[in-house]
């Protein structure tokens, strides 16, 4: 995969969840291969910088491009919705390390801190609904839950534990829960990508169908928001609510219909 020019002067932040709302691992191919060609006209037409937005590790992300057939590489990745990546001119993932030391640095030491509440939110939900508690390089705590259900019943139990750690956030994903520190999630990411390109919260545009999209899809961080037909109710309630376009059509193909909807070519 190529990397594109750079845009001379980037007039819009464009970020796009990739599985479910970019990517449907049911389709050949798995993302319109009129979204590629859209982007790069819009990336002409309006000097628009465009990025994933995703939980998945950078390793992951890669995988799914070249699964997905992208011509050319995104302008910019967030990957476990906290880490800032661009490429250099050689298509080479290199990373923000302000940004991505930092948030590490925050992370460690939030964990080092609420080691005890962390211990009893996983001893209380293990106990009840039998989910998984998951340690690993790159994510020091998260659960897996055994249904949807059972994650119905863990959100809650774990925003009452936490309720003395305002620090610690989690973000879910259908049966996933990840936690990290409340500062570092896709909508701050977004913020910092967007700073950096000079661009304003009202010309950034943001579209996902998880719950751990939900803090992108906000007003303060993005002015134009949609979300695919496919998306869960409570994002599709926030994007109406805030006046986004809730797609007719799924994946990557609400994708392109949100793009038309609000950049006209």
């Amino acid at each position: 995969m190529q990397r594109l020019d750079p845009v001379d002067k980037v007039s819009k932040v464009l970020s796009f969840d990739f599985d479910g709302t970019l990517h449907d691992p049911a389709a050949d191919p798995s993302v319109p291969v009129e979204f590629f060609g859209l982007i790069r006209l819009l990336r002409e037409r309006h000097g628009v910088a465009w990025g994933i937005n995703t939980g998945r590790s950078m390793p992951h992300v890669v995988e799914g491009l070249v699964e997905s057939k992208a011509p050319f590489l995104p302008d910019w990745v967030v990957a476990r919705e906290r880490e800032i990546y661009f490429p250099n001119r050689f298509g080479r993932w290199v990373p923000d390390e302000t940004w991505n030391q930092r948030c590490e640095k925050d992370i460690h030491r939030l964990f080092k801190k609420h080691r005890k509440l962390l211990k009893k939110i996983r001893d209380e939900v293990l106990a009840h609904t039998g989910a998984e508690w998951i340690e690993m390089e790159g994510e020091p705590a998260g659960l897996v839950a055994r249904r949807v259900e059972d994650m119905e019943w863990i959100e809650p139990r774990v925003i009452a534990l936490a309720a003395e750690a305002p620090d610690l956030g989690w973000q879910r994903n259908s049966i996933w829960l990840r936690f990290g520190h409340r500062n570092y999630q896709k909508g701050s990411s977004l913020a910092e990508v967007a700073r950096r390109y000079g661009a304003k919260a009202e010309n950034c545009f943001a579209t996902g169908d998880g719950h751990n999209d939900l803090a992108m899809l906000t007003p303060e961080v993005a002015g134009l928001l949609a979300c695919p037909a496919n998306a869960v109710e409570e994002v599709r309630e926030q994007v109406a609510r805030h006046g986004g376009h809730v797609c007719l059509l799924g994946h990557g193909d609400g994708a392109v219909e949100a793009l038309r909807r609000f950049f006209p070519v």
